[in-house]
């Protein structure tokens, strides 16, 4: 199973990778580093990867999920309501191809600043 760490200023989770094109992409070009950008309760970050709209992308996501948006080559993390949500849901600004999953609280971002430095890196 491949995992990857992610550094958000203060904020470390582990992610584990699943079998997806876009997974693959993101693994080939580690490590990287971006600064964080937030969306009310998300934080994304722009990357060196670009790939393309996966058939079961979607735009509604479970905390934990780790989305690709591919308008903007960026992960996206929702942990809470974001400025589209319609209820409690967690609604990203568009459909996402969904890479991999946090192994770790991703309400742990709350901590997380625009700007933050951002560290994604393999893990052993």
């Amino acid at each position: 199973m491949r995992k990857l760490s992610i550094t958000v200023g203060p904020v470390v989770l582990t992610a584990q990778l699943y079998d997806t094109p876009t997974a693959d992409a993101i693994y080939r070009s580690l490590p990287f580093q971006s600064e964080a950008r937030t969306w009310g309760d998300e934080v994304y970050f722009t990357t060196p990867v670009q790939v393309s709209l996966e058939p079961d992308a979607k735009d509604v996501v479970d905390a934990g999920d780790l989305a690709f948006w591919v308008e903007g080559d960026a992960i996206a993390i929702g942990f809470g309501k974001t400025p589209v949500s319609r209820g409690d849901e967690i609604r990203l600004a568009a459909r996402t191809n969904i890479w991999g999953r946090s192994l770790d609280p991703v309400t742990a971002l709350k901590a997380a600043r625009y700007g933050d430095r951002v560290t994604v890196d393999k893990v052993a």
